[in-house]
């Protein structure tokens, strides 16, 4: 395997950052992955041990990651990046927010923190990537979004209803 080098690198993170900053304004989020993810992908979402989530391969991606789980009520959501860390063996990490529609009322965004660990291949595609955030914080900041009025009733009751009692269910058990 090749190694890229730093710049390579970071240019790979920064078409993955541009693409994000484009979907998250159209709310469309499919039409970069064929062109950053190669087709061999495995894109893995762990939310925090009561589910994961693995798409195999670029046409997955397109309808679990990128189709199915962003049209479904997290439209006004952004996902703005903190940070791109560069390392060896084709490696990245990115630092990025889930960022809630609106503000408060001290003008602070609705937001938790996420990280994605990235590895390229020899083109600089991506060929795996593995996303975690708190899903714990992520609840708490939907249940904020709601009391503001802000949180989609399509996402309360096909994502944050599910994963609550996913979590109860995990801590009681």
């Amino acid at each position: 395997m090749r190694t890229p080098d730093d710049t390579t690198l970071r240019a790979a993170a920064d078409k993955l950052i541009q693409a994000h900053a484009q979907a998250s304004q159209d709310n469309e989020w499919t039409f970069f992955v064929d062109e950053i993810y190669a087709p061999d992908c495995v894109y893995t979402c762990e939310y925090a041990g009561v589910m994961q989530v693995t798409a195999n391969g670029s046409d997955e991606i397109k309808a679990t990651h990128y189709g199915r789980d962003m049209q479904v009520g997290w439209e006004g959501w952004t996902f703005p990046y903190l940070g791109v860390y560069t390392g060896s063996d084709n490696r990245l990490v990115t630092h990025w927010l889930n960022r809630g529609p609106g503000q408060r009322s001290d003008g602070s965004h609705f937001e938790t923190p996420g990280i994605s660990f990235i590895t390229l291949n020899d083109d600089a595609k991506i060929v795996r990537q593995f996303d975690m955030f708190d899903l714990a914080h992520q609840m708490r900041l939907c249940d904020e979004l709601e009391t503001a009025g802000l949180l989609s009733p399509v996402l309360k009751e096909s994502w944050v209803q599910p994963m609550k009692a996913r979590l109860l269910e995990q801590l009681t058990a």
